[in-house]
């Protein structure tokens, strides 16, 4: 297993190194010069999911039919590398990410993440991490949904930590609805630190919307108690959050409602 976890990763690398520089530019210019990233985009996702499909990567949707029309804020947890792929590759529209400022120093890489609109987060300068949601939020207006990882890294254990709330805000004055979002079994699939990937399913649950036209600025902590309740509802023993005693945080988990 060992073996065959280090051809599929390989295997994995290889292909979207070759894919991003033999097919990147082209697509790259192309929206450069039309202003459009209708070809971009599902060529960035289609690179993306197939690289998942080599490495034995099986992402499973369940709940597409609470993603309402429209623009939205999808919020996930957040456990792998894996989850940005498998969650945006199951997303029937166009949405971009808010996304480590690393990310966008690679060549080609950051290049297309811009055009797509896909917004860098410094998560440690808060002036910064505002001017991000602002500009979140201009973009949002003009159209683009956003997926966000509510926690701001991924999970050393697994477990649901706690949530950043700036995201919330964004959803508010945005007046864009949110959709929870639960990611089970990455953890197992790539967990952080490690290098190889494990094949696997990667279920991703999408809750119904939460209406933020109840909440304001104030009332954003309410906001993302109620929307870590709806992606805490579906996730496994082994994910559930703990309270200060290292013990799940409770029932409430277990039946919530995010309509």
């Amino acid at each position: 297993m060992l073996l065959v976890a280090v051809i599929r990763t390989l295997s994995a690398i290889l292909f979207l190194i070759l894919y991003g520089l033999l097919l990147g530019p082209f697509f790259i210019l192309h929206a450069m010069l039309t202003g459009s990233v209708h070809l971009l985009y599902p060529f960035s996702i289609g690179g993306a999911q197939m690289g998942l499909r080599i490495a034995g990567v099986r992402p499973r949707a369940e709940g597409l039919e609470n993603i309402p029309p429209g623009v939205c804020l999808f919020v996930s947890n957040h456990v792998s590398n894996v989850d940005p792929p498998a969650v945006v590759g199951r997303i029937p529209r166009r949405v971009a990410l808010l996304a480590k400022r690393e990310l966008f120093r690679i060549p080609l890489l950051g290049t297309a993440m811009r055009l797509g609109r896909f917004i860098p987060v410094q998560r440690d300068h808060p002036a910064a991490a505002r001017a991000s949601v602002r500009l979140a939020r201009k973009y949002m207006h003009e159209g683009i949904s956003y997926v966000i990882f509510a926690e701001g890294t991924r999970s050393r254990d697994g477990r649901l930590g706690e949530f950043k709330r700036g995201s919330f805000l964004l959803a508010i004055e945005a007046g864009a609805p949110v959709v929870p979002v639960s990611v089970i079994g990455t953890q197992h699939i790539l967990p952080r630190g490690a290098f190889l990937v494990r094949p696997g399913v990667a279920r991703v649950v999408f809750h119904p919307p939460v209406d933020v036209s109840q909440f304001c600025g104030e009332k954003r902590k309410e906001l993302a108690a109620r929307v870590r309740a709806a992606i805490a509802s579906a996730l496994p023993p082994d994910q559930q959050p703990l309270d200060s005693r290292g013990e799940t945080e409770g029932h409430g988990f277990s039946r919530a409602n995010s309509g």
